[in-house]
């Protein structure tokens, strides 16, 4: 199963954005990226495909994301979880138009 090099680097922006907000005190570690693409590719072997598409990533990112996410207490008294944190992320980290192998 491939991954194009632009879904590579939407897993990399995504994972990374996770570090750069103010509600988390430790966000996703490289490692994070690894184990977003694996479960991307095993998703698209269930689906019989053998390339990554978007929808992959986005499917899978709050369960293979959000318990690797450390809040910080204003995100906690503010009732904010994790999941709900990946959901804000996927809706402004800019997925690539072409995904090409």
């Amino acid at each position: 199963v491939q991954i194009a090099p632009a879904l590579r680097s939407y897993i990399v922006d995504l994972v990374g954005s996770t570090r750069a907000i103010p509600e988390v005190r430790l966000g996703c570690s490289p490692r994070a990226v690894l184990h977003l693409g694996r479960a991307a590719k095993a998703a698209a072997a269930l689906d019989g495909r053998d390339y990554v598409v978007p929808d992959d990533i986005q499917r899978l990112a709050i369960p293979v994301l959000a318990h690797r996410l450390l809040l910080t207490v204003e995100a906690h008294a503010a009732h904010r979880s994790a999941a709900d944190i990946i959901g804000a992320l996927l809706g402004r980290v800019r997925v690539p138009l072409a995904s090409g192998v």
